[in-house]
């Protein structure tokens, strides 16, 4: 080992002072408030905040607040998400360890971390997080595990004597080893830092689903703030007083904009997360539910995404024979198939690889934990399911002396009892193997595996007749035992959720920082690799974005050897050809490319705070099959906004038509219904239908109809509002208040009694509640009537059912609510009148409907 002294502590002190704390930098963020105001200014909010400003000064003080409490709850809604949600680049100080072993004053001593400076001399064992990046000038067998910064799963090996190789940084782990290392660069001058910056720099696009929603928002706006211009100036035109053409204009624009359509979709899109959080993926922002409808592109780690991150032992090779390795992950109990002789040499093999290792199990809590490097615990776990009791051998034959392995070797060995026990890669141990042997042979399965894409180690023995001074000395005239073939198993559902993928029209990549045979293996071994096989590493990467999006854009690409500047290239270049994409990842290096994406997707068992952080969604259970589950659902989300949103403006028709009505008429007609009983309406009768419609599951066929791309205020919408739906509902509250009208006495122009008019509005109010009720039915389905449906596939739709009618009662019931509202109990006729919208729209939707297939058949 080294002997450097290390620095005094008032050199220490004085480099402290002048590079700063060993912490990464802090971006300044807007405040709490600033984030809320953020929330209740937006476009819709300050539609809704104008009328109720409106509302104030036709003296609807009423309306005013109830509009206003609408937008503040549904804003402290968003906000609370948003507020919990953007906090990534903070995690990435979390890496840090809280203190370091450090040798000052020429004396070893711990100090915080936060405390290192250039210069300082860190001493290093297995287990160790890396707290800065430093040189690593002295070590014995060191290895670092990188994967959190370059995605590569295999630790690296330390090289002292080589200027790149000695580079160790921050944020990393030491897995195996011991050294000495001088730090080089803290705080914010680290590569770890550079990611955080990185992470800062880049900012997440607007959803798909806010993108539509802005569309749909402006068009109501702007066809609400039309309407309510035109309807003031045909009022003035037929000689009404401009205060009722103002009140005129402000019903016409009240009735139009859906105050409830915004807390539906809010109130909507937190169910679809719930029903995420059931199938264990957690969705951190809510728009994120819809936009994984959308997703057309899914770029996959795959490390610990598509494999379980645990290196298993699953064939081997000797001179007698192979023999087939089974197992299921860390789980000492296994089946090898081999017959007895083969059986024989496949444990002296395993006994000899686990010997020349330090990797081990522990058992934690009950369950068993691998310490150490993967390959190496793997190969424990070969020598336990060949029915090798490791502990026992360890104590009968204590280890003497062990040379770790390093890249001018390329293998490792220990010395145990009389016999020297050897592992490393193939090329290198079957050079130090003694001739006689079937060396060509071993050298051609070790080949034959790692093109199937596994890992191979070979395995040589020695018996010593007495103590050995040097490696290159003992490691000679070996005798082979064999050659092992390791693989990180892809996990079970994977096959089947990439198939589930390529039905639902998503295109698939594998980014990964492995190696590129690695990786194709793996690809090929799930199905993911596309028909013609490319595979690509990131230095392959064209640097013209366009070219680089016309390369990728296909399904089935590998890319190996990616840095995360790469990954977010991919993700922006994909996005640029139109694609909606979904970045997977686990490590500190997924960070920048999550964020950036359409949606970042993140492993909750084995990624790291920083990607759990960035990301909008994350797999609790960190299978790649969640994610098809999640696409799934979103897609169903997408569905159920256009359920919805036909559901409001249907609504939105029959509550404008009693405005049209009493302009059109010059007053003649009565006015049916009144502002508050439209706001009534909006957010108190219909927002529990319209949410349940929001909880409505997914169907059979949610996968097969394609990405969730198109506009949710489209032609098929439309149709079925103002064209199908909407009339029917107008046609039946007008004629109920009609005939109450005039079964109470009233003739055309006259201004009614109050008693009558407020019946006759509580008829038309109660017509129209119940044709919504009936919608809401009807809206299950774009395709089929509501009694073809299954019943009890949404339950909460009848429980709002029953909600709406006991809020009926309640608004035509309770004598002060009435009143304010200003329509009664309806008469017998009048309930006789306003049920009948039941059977009308249950009737129109379902002839709708059955032309519509008929055309569609045709067609």
């Amino acid at each position: 080992m080294g002997d450097r002294k290390g620095l005094s502590s008032a050199e220490a002190a004085e480099r402290l002072a002048e590079t700063g704390a060993n912490s990464l930098p802090t971006a300044r963020r807007p405040s709490a408030p600033l984030l809320l105001i953020k929330q209740v200014v937006h476009f819709f909010a300050l539609l809704l905040w104008a009328a109720v400003g409106l509302a104030w000064l036709a003296g609807l003080p009423q309306l005013s607040v109830a509009i206003a409490l609408v937008i503040v709850v549904n804003g402290i809604f968003a906000f609370i998400q948003e507020y919990r949600a953007d906090r990534a680049a903070d995690r990435l100080r979390d890496l840090l360890p809280v203190s370091v072993a450090v040798r000052r004053d020429g004396r070893r001593q711990p100090v915080p971390a936060i405390d290192l400076v250039p210069g300082d001399i860190v001493l290093l064992e297995a287990g160790d997080q890396v707290s800065a990046d430093m040189r690593t000038y002295a070590g014995h067998g060191l290895s670092v595990d990188e994967s959190t910064l370059t995605g590569e799963s295999v630790p690296r090996r330390v090289n002292p004597a080589d200027a790149e190789s000695a580079l160790m940084y921050a944020g990393t782990f030491i897995v195996e080893g011991a050294g000495e290392a001088e730090v080089v660069a803290t705080g914010s001058q680290t590569r770890l830092a550079g990611i955080a910056a990185l992470t800062r720099r880049t900012r997440r696009p607007p959803s798909p689903l806010a993108l539509r929603l802005n569309t749909v928002v402006r068009v109501i706006a702007a066809v609400a703030v039309v309407a309510g211009i035109v309807f003031f100036a045909l009022a003035v035109l037929l000689g009404m007083a401009p205060m009722d053409g103002f009140l005129l204009a402000l019903g016409v624009t009240v009735a139009l904009v859906p105050e409830g359509l915004l807390p539906t979709v809010t109130l909507s899109l937190a169910w679809g997360a719930r029903r995420m959080a059931e199938r264990k993926a957690l969705v951190k922002r809510l728009e994120s539910v819809e936009t994984l409808g959308s997703v057309t592109f899914i770029c996959t780690d795959k490390t610990g995404t598509l494999t379980r991150n645990e290196m298993s032992a699953v064939e081997v090779w000797t001179p007698i024979g192979v023999a087939r390795v089974a197992g299921v992950g860390y789980e000492p109990v296994g089946d090898i198939s081999a017959d007895i002789p083969v059986m024989a040499a496949v444990r002296r093999l395993a006994y000899a690889a686990a010997r020349a290792s330090t990797g081990h199990l522990r058992r934690i809590d009950g369950r068993l934990v691998p310490a150490g490097d993967p390959t190496e615990v793997a190969l424990y776990v070969l020598a336990a399911r060949a029915g090798i009791d490791l502990s026992t051998q360890k104590l009968n034959e204590p280890t003497i002396q062990r040379y770790p392995f390093d890249h001018r070797r390329l293998l490792a060995s220990a010395v145990a009892g009389t016999e020297l026990y050897v592992k490393g890669a193939p090329e290198a141990v079957l050079a130090r193997c003694s001739a006689g042997q079937p060396l060509e042979q071993a050298g051609l399965a070790a080949a034959e595996m790692n093109r199937r894409g596994l890992r191979t180690l070979a395995v040589a023995a020695r018996a010593l007749s007495g103590p050995v001074n040097a490696p290159e000395t003992a490691e000679a005239k070996l005798t082979l035992l064999g050659v092992v073939g390791l693989l990180d198993p892809p996990r079970s559902d994977v096959a089947e959720a990439i198939a589930e993928c390529r039905t639902a029209g998503i295109r698939i990549a594998m980014i990964t920082g492995d190696h590129p045979g690695t990786a194709r293996a793996v690809a090929d071994h799930v199905g993911l690799l596309g028909s013609d096989g490319l595979v690509l590493t990131g230095a392959d990467l064209p640097a013209d974005e366009r070219a680089l999006a016309e390369l990728l854009d296909r399904d089935g690409v590998v890319v190996a050897r990616v840095r995360p500047e790469d990954k977010l290239r991919i993700t922006q270049a994909l996005q640029g050809r139109g694609h909606v994409v979904a970045m997977t990842g686990d490590g500190v290096n997924d960070a920048p490319a999550l964020r950036v994406a359409d949606i970042g997707v993140a492993m909750g068992a084995t990624g790291t705070d920083v990607a759990r952080e960035a990301a909008d969604l994350v797999l609790l259970d960190d299978h790649f099959g969640t994610i098809v589950a999640a696409v799934e659902l979103g897609r169903a989300t997408f569905a159920n906004l256009r359920r919805f949103l036909t559901y409001h403006l249907t609504d939105n028709v029959a509550e404008l038509a009693p405005f049209v009505l009493w302009a059109l008429t010059g007053g003649m007609f009565p006015l049916a219904i009144g502002v508050l009983q439209v706001l009534a309406l909006d957010i108190g009768t219909d927002l529990l239908p319209a949410l349940a419609l929001g909880a409505e599951p997914p169907g059979r066929r949610a996968l097969r109809r394609g990405a969730s791309q198109g506009r949710l205020l489209d032609r098929k919408v439309l149709i079925r509002s103002f064209g199908v739906l909407g009339p029917t509902e107008v046609l039946t509250s007008m004629a109920a208040f009609a005939v109450v009208l005039l079964a109470g006495g009233w003739r055309w122009g006259q201004t009614p009694p109050t008693e009558l008019q407020t019946v006759a509005s509580g008829t038309a109010f109660a017509a129209i509640v119940l044709g919504q009720l009936a919608n809401a039915l009807a809206c299950r389905s774009e395709s089929r009537p509501p009694w073809r449906l299954d019943r009890g596939h949404n339950p909460l739709l009848l429980g709002a059912i029953g909600v709406e009618l006991v809020l009926l009662v309640g608004f035509l019931g309770v004598p002060w609510v009435a009143e304010l509202l200003g329509g009664s109990w309806p008469s017998a006729l009048g309930w006789a009148m306003a049920s009948l919208a039941i059977p009308a729209v249950l009737a129109a939707d379902a002839i709708a409907k059955t032309v519509r297939a008929r055309r569609t058949r045709r067609e």
